[in-house]
């Protein structure tokens, strides 16, 4: 069995942002025009008004503050509200594949790689632009990898079920360097127009790159001490939308086609879920939650990732622990962990313990305990 280390990671910002008080604007211009165009029933009481939404809302419910996206102009269009994509012909690179090949460059450079190095690509993200071919092998073509590459999907939790996909077959001796793209375009799955998780969601995509220790050059590594994944179902995280919707000639506009989600009950029962994940895996490598120097959290909730945090330690948790990337990125699906482990790692020192996890539909957690090399 061979040491494994992550010794690169990439990051993928889209070009637009979209404040808190831009969303609100033309959310409340959307809720206005339905409104009207349901004033008799509304009168009749045979139809409820659409509420409208508030900055002070949405910050109080997430922490977020912004978020990235792909698209804006559809996005700011009440009458759509969706990105306005254009769609690519079969000989060009698809979008998925372009923002990951994007992060995957940033992450070589960081690990000191080159794409011939690469002998594995998972792309790993909540949702995938089309069935097949898989992205990842559009992606390892892009890259001049070799090896073999899969697409997978855990929802939120897919980046960190593929780390430990890279890990075990760098650990076995299947792969030496393995790539894991995370290329999460959020928007497109997003209902924008429902109040209760109108927020929510951003577009990014992330890289990271899981290599063999004795192989490794990059003045950045961390040593992988163990990885645990762990799965129960639960409806309560849900999108419907599939390639039988057509055989089933249901409406591919539903609001189940779209992200959907009982907000409440998956913040009282992934809360304990996720911090005794940590903790026994921990616990299996003679570890505990007060010896980690750094948690890097699922990017959800700023009140789930507390929680879960004060659950473990016994104490109010602060930034430095358990840094918060939701401000500015939002919930970037399973991108938002190896966004906080990317922009904040650099002051850890030599020995520092560090757990990526991530969590949400299935319900799924994956974590990675880390030290620093």
């Amino acid at each position: 069995m061979h040491s494994v280390v992550i010794s690169g990671t990439g990051l993928y910002q889209p070009p637009y942002t979209i404040s808190n008080a831009e969303l609100v604007d033309i959310f409340n211009r959307y809720v206005d025009e339905q409104n009207t165009l349901h004033a008799g029933e509304i009168a009749a009481g045979t139809r409820p008004a659409l509420p409208y939404s508030s900055v002070e809302f949405i910050e109080k419910a997430s922490g977020i503050q912004q978020r990235y996206v792909i698209e804006k102009s559809g996005l700011m269009d009440p009458a759509r509200m969706c990105p306005r994509l254009t769609e690519r012909p079969d000989d060009q690179l698809s979008l998925m594949a372009e923002i990951g090949v994007d992060a995957a460059q940033k992450a070589l450079a960081a690990a000191g790689r080159t794409g011939a190095q690469v002998d594995a690509v998972l792309c790993a993200a909540s949702n995938m632009q089309r069935a097949y071919p898989a992205m990842a092998v559009e992606i390892q073509q892009a890259l001049g990898a070799g090896g073999y590459g899969f697409d997978m999907n855990v929802a939120c939790s897919s980046a960190t079920f593929a780390i430990e996909q890279a890990v075990n077959a760098v650990r076995t001796g299947s792969a030496r360097c393995v790539l894991v793209v995370s290329p999460e375009i959020t928007s497109g799955h997003h209902a924008w127009r429902d109040r209760d998780c109108h927020f929510i969601f951003g577009d990014v995509c992330t890289a990271v790159i899981v290599e063999r220790a004795d192989d490794a050059t990059s003045p950045d590594q961390w040593e992988v001490l163990g990885t645990r994944l762990v799965t129960q179902f639960s409806n309560n995280i849900r999108n419907n939308f599939g390639f039988l919707n057509r055989a089933e000639d249901s409406d591919p506009d539903a609001r189940d086609k779209t992200f959907r989600q009982e907000g409440r009950k998956v913040f009282k029962e992934v809360v304990p879920m996720a911090a005794a994940h940590i903790e026994s895996h921990l616990a299996a490598l003679e570890q505990s939650p007060s010896a980690v120097r750094r948690f890097w959290l699922h990017q959800a909730n700023q009140s789930m990732n507390d929680l879960i945090v004060r659950k473990m330690l016994g104490t109010q948790p602060h930034g430095d622990v358990a840094p918060l990337i939701l401000d500015e990125f939002a919930n970037t699906a399973s991108a938002g962990s190896i966004i906080a482990f990317h922009r904040h790692r650099a002051d850890l020192a030599a020995g520092d313990l560090g757990v990526i996890c991530s969590f949400g539909a299935g319900y799924s957690v994956g974590s990675v305990v880390v030290r620093k090399r």
